[in-house]
């Protein structure tokens, strides 16, 4: 344990997110290397891996609820050393993405054809779509259970192996991908499935490592078949604690379903351009991500100690941090957003779209970061809701008047840009004063850097 209620915290904040990058790094790196082996196949590829992307959102928003509500249930229940009920915890979890795996299959049977038939602008592009897919199938459906081993270990104070088998898997997969889809060593050029069979593998790899870990390691978490049958009350318990966080990534697939359902009246190269730029722009997040990644467990100790300045203190260098980084990103978008993206496809239409949605967007970086700071603090105090909040209110400010203009008249590009960095603008405005109402009913007043003052309570409430 290290505390971080005591010294600078701007150095607590630095130390931290560099690791935290760098495990972020290793995942994006992937994704770039990914992209540029698939961005050489065409438009239609690159649109189609894309549209699987949007998918990846809503898989990520079920673990994500998985992984809050199994991994701070199960350590509760360990600090209070109740191995019986850390183990009922971590079964019913299993159970739970058992049933989110059937869920998955059966999406995949039945309903893959028709979601990415409305999202596809073409027959060449579903085909793609569908090709990567069912091979990519596999490696959707073990994210939920590798998912719940991790948070549950996690719970239980096992962390490294299952951020190292996590590391292993990736690595593998980067170095799988660009052979699958060429074709250089195995002498047959996959293409798009290609990239999602070396995913897959993968991902089986860590289950399986995962599972040995759990049989022949593991000592305090045991998977029986009576502690798996359904309780209701710890699938709720569960699912109640993780479902604020997953709700922000749930939305994240909503915002991103819309932007394609609009796209497709558009050839494919305005779908695979799009794909290229949030590709490079999530990429380009990554060091304030990191810094918004640190900030909960530095304000959150300070909160808890009973130490409202260093919570403030913590929340505004978070946001001259993430701020100042995204200030720097959005100048280098302004002048330079088109070096960013030639790497990824020699297609002059995609490279078009994709380096004007970067122009475009790199505006509301600074905004974003802020918002990305103020999430960062919800967690702190212990009251993630507010962050779901916004996220819901800047989805509607966006997909509003999106989908009504798409309907109504011929929407351009450019109107669709300008639209989602005016409502991450609104968003944040909307997080700030969520987050003074959040701290005044923590019993902690608002005030502007250096000028904090404390408003008595009779005890902080997390």
């Amino acid at each position: 344990m290290k505390d971080l209620t005591q010294g600078e915290i701007y150095k607590h904040l630095t130390s931290m997110s560099v690791p935290i990058m760098m495990g972020m790094f290793i995942h994006t790196l992937n994704f770039m290397v990914e992209l540029y082996f698939v961005g050489q196949l065409g438009s239609a590829a690159l649109a189609g891996v894309g549209s699987v992307g949007v998918l990846v959102f809503f898989v990520l928003a079920a673990t994500q609820v998985l992984n809050v509500g199994m991994g701070t249930l199960i350590s509760h229940a360990v600090g209070r050393k109740d191995k019986q009920h850390a183990n009922i915890l971590f079964n019913q979890g299993i159970l739970i993405s058992i049933l989110c795996m059937i869920g998955m299959i059966l999406f995949g049977l039945f309903a893959a054809p028709v979601y990415f038939g409305t999202l596809a602008p073409d027959t060449v592009t579903l085909e793609a779509s569908l090709d990567y897919f069912y091979w990519f199938l596999p490696a959707l459906v073990l994210q939920f259970p590798i998912t719940a081993i991790a948070a549950a270990l996690r719970g239980t104070g096992v962390v490294k192996l299952p951020i190292l088998i996590n590391i292993i898997a990736v690595i593998i997969n980067m170095l799988l991908s660009p052979l699958l889809i060429t074709g250089k060593v195995f002498g047959m050029a996959l293409g798009v499935a290609g990239a999602a069979i070396a995913s897959s593998i993968a991902m089986a790899l860590g289950f399986l490592a995962l599972c040995l870990y759990l049989k022949y390691k593991e000592r305090y978490l045991r998977l029986t078949f009576k502690q798996c049958l359904p309780n209701g009350v710890e699938i709720k318990r569960i699912i109640g604690v993780g479902l604020p966080a997953g709700g922000e990534l749930l939305f994240t697939f909503f915002y991103m379903s819309v932007i394609y359902l609009v796209l497709r009246d558009f050839d494919s190269s305005a779908q695979a351009g799009f794909g290229v730029g949030v590709r490079v722009m999530q990429a380009l997040f990554l060091p304030a991500m990191a810094v918004a990644l640190a900030g909960p467990a530095i304000a959150g100790q300070n909160f808890a100690s009973g130490n409202p300045s260093r919570v403030l203190n913590t929340y505004h260098q978070m946001a001259w941090m993430t701020c100042g980084l995204m200030l720097i990103l959005n100048g280098l978008c302004v002048f330079y957003a088109d070096v960013f993206i030639t790497p990824f496809s020699n297609e002059r239409e995609i490279a078009a779209v994709a380096t004007g949605f970067l122009s475009y967007v790199c505006f509301n970086f600074i905004p974003a970061g802020y918002v990305l700071t103020v999430s960062a603090m919800f967690k702190a105090l212990g009251n993630v809701w507010p962050a779901l909040l916004s996220t819901v209110f800047r989805f509607i400010l966006f997909s509003a008047p999106v989908i009504t203009l798409s309907i109504i008249t011929n929407i351009s590009l450019e109107t669709i840009w300008l639209i989602s960095a005016g409502s991450v603008y609104i968003q944040a405005v909307v997080s700030h004063f969520l987050l003074k109402r959040e701290l005044h009913k923590k019993g902690v007043q608002f005030m502007p850097y250096g000028e904090y003052e404390v408003q008595q309570r009779p005890s902080y409430r997390v």
